[in-house]
C-alpha cells in the first residue's frame, strides 16, 4: 500500500495541471464543472462500490481501482479538448468512488488501533514523497514537454496497478454476503441519516477538503499569475507545497504534544487566515507562504479525520460505512466547486473569500460535534 501510494503520487504534469488544460482550450469554469460532474458520479457510485467492495474483498476492489487509474492517465495524455478531460475525469470517479474507505480499511485492518493514525500519515506523505519526485524530475528534466510529463504519469500508475496484484485480502467476504450482513448495510445508512452530530462533523469534513483541493491544486497557478510569478517559479512553488504536504507523518506526533481538539482548531483556523490573506494580498511570496500554509493545515488533519471517521465506523461493513461518508462529502463538494468556479470567473479574490467563509463554517460544525459527543472522539 505504502508503494503504490509513492508511484500514484508521481503525477509530472502536477505544477501546470491547469495551465496544462487553459492551453488545451478549457476554462476555469468548465475545470470546476467537469470536478463537480466527477463528485456527482462518485455520489452516485459511493455506495454501490463499497456493497461490492465487502463482497468481493479489499484487495479485488483495489485491483480493479489500480488499473481504471492506469486508463484515466492513458486519457489524460491523449486529450485535448473538453470532451476528452472529462472522460478523465469521470473514469477517475468510477476510480475515487471505489477506493474511498477500501484503501483506508485496508490500513486501518493490517494495523493496530492505536497506530492507525500514523499509518495514514506515512501513507499520505509518500503520496507526497511520488509528487515531490515528480516536480524535481518536470522541473529538471521534462520541463515544456507537457506530452512527455503525461506519458510518465502513465507508467508509473501503471506499475502501481501491477503492485496490487501483491496486496494480502484482509476482508473477510463471506460474511458480507448473509442476509444478516444485508440488514447491517441498511442500518449503516440509517444510522448515519440519523446521527446529527456525525452528519455535522462529516460536512466539517467537507468544507475544508475541498477548500483545500480547489485552492492548492486549481487556483493557486492563478494566483501565482496574478502577482506576476514566471513559470519557472510556479513550478518550485509547487515543490514547496508539495513538500509541506510531508507534515502528515508528524500528525499522530502533534496530537499526542497539543491534543486532538487543538489540533483540528489550529488546521481550521490557520486555512481560513490564509483564504483571507490570498483575497487581499498582491504579494507572490505571502501568496506561496498561504499555499503552504493551507496545505500543512489539511495534511495535519488528515490523518485525524480517517480515525475519526474509522472510530465512528459502528458495523462491520467498514467499507460500506466509509462510502456513506463519502456520500456526504462528495454532496457538499458538488456544490462547493461550481461556486468556486463561478465566483473565480469574476473575480478569483472572490473564490478566495468563499473558501474563508467555508473553513469557518467547517470548524464551527466541528466544534458543535465535539460538544456533541462529549469529546470522546478526541480524548
Amino acid at each position: 500500500m505504502y508503494a503504490i501510494a509513492l508511484l500514484q503520487g508521481m503525477v509530472f504534469y502536477g505544477p501546470i495541471a491547469t495551465l496544462y488544460r487553459l492551453a488545451q482550450g478549457i476554462t476555469v469554469f468548465q475545470i470546476t464543472l467537469i470536478e463537480s460532474i466527477s463528485l456527482a458520479l462518485c455520489l452516485a457510485l459511493e455506495l454501490p462500490w463499497g456493497i461490492i467492495a465487502d463482497r468481493i474483498g479489499y484487495k479485488r476492489t483495489m485491483l480493479v481501482c489500480c488499473l481504471l487509474f492506469f486508463i484515466s492517465k492513458i486519457i489524460f495524455w491523449q486529450a485535448t479538448n473538453f470532451a476528452g478531460f472529462l472522460l478523465e475525469r469521470l473514469v477517475l470517479s468510477v476510480v475515487i468512488s471505489g477506493l474511498s474507505g477500501v484503501d483506508i480499511s485496508i490500513l486501518y485492518l493490517s494495523s493496530k488501533k492505536e497506530t492507525s493514525q500514523q499509518v495514514f500519515g506515512t501513507y499520505n506523505s509518500l503520496s507526497t514523497v511520488g509528487l515531490l519526485i515528480a516536480a524535481f524530475v518536470f522541473s529538471v528534466f521534462i520541463r515544456e514537454d507537457h506530452m512527455l510529463a503525461a506519458l510518465c504519469t502513465v507508467i508509473s500508475y501503471g506499475t502501481a496497478a501491477i503492485l496490487a496484484l501483491f496486496l494480502t485480502e484482509v476482508k473477510d467476504t463471506a460474511r458480507c454476503k448473509s442476509h444478516a450482513a444485508k440488514n447491517e448495510w441498511m442500518n449503516a445508512l440509517k444510522a448515519v441519516w440519523s446521527n446529527k452530530y456525525l452528519l455535522l462533523f462529516l460536512i466539517g469534513v467537507a468544507l475544508l477538503n475541498e477548500t483545500h483541493q480547489t485552492l492548492t491544486v486549481y487556483f493557486n497557478q492563478l494566483q501565482y499569475l496574478k502577482t506576476g510569478m514566471p513559470q519557472f517559479f510556479i513550478g518550485a512553488a509547487y515543490v514547496l507545497v508539495t513538500l509541506a504536504g510531508l507534515v502528515s507523518s508528524l500528525s499522530s506526533k502533534v496530537t499526542q504534544r497539543i491534543g486532538a481538539a487543538k489540533l483540528m482548531a489550529g488546521c481550521y483556523l490557520f486555512a481560513t487566515s490564509c483564504c483571507v490573506l490570498l483575497a487581499i494580498t498582491s504579494s507572490a511570496v505571502v501568496s506561496v507562504g498561504c499555499m503552504i500554509t493551507l496545505r500543512i493545515s489539511f495534511s495535519l488533519f488528515q490523518p485525524l479525520q480517517s480515525k475519526l471517521q474509522n472510530l465512528q465506523v459502528a458495523t462491520e461493513n467498514r467499507a460500506t460505512a466509509l462510502s456513506l461518508f463519502a456520500v456526504i462529502i462528495n454532496a457538499i463538494g458538488v456544490g462547493t466547486n461550481v461556486v468556486f468556479g463561478a465566483l473565480a470567473d469574476r473575480n478569483i479574490c472572490y473564490a478566495f473569500i468563499a473558501g474563508a467563509v467555508l473553513c469557518l463554517f467547517g470548524f464551527i460544525g466541528l466544534k458543535i460535534w465535539s460538544r456533541g459527543t462529549e469529546n470522546k472522539f478526541l480524548v
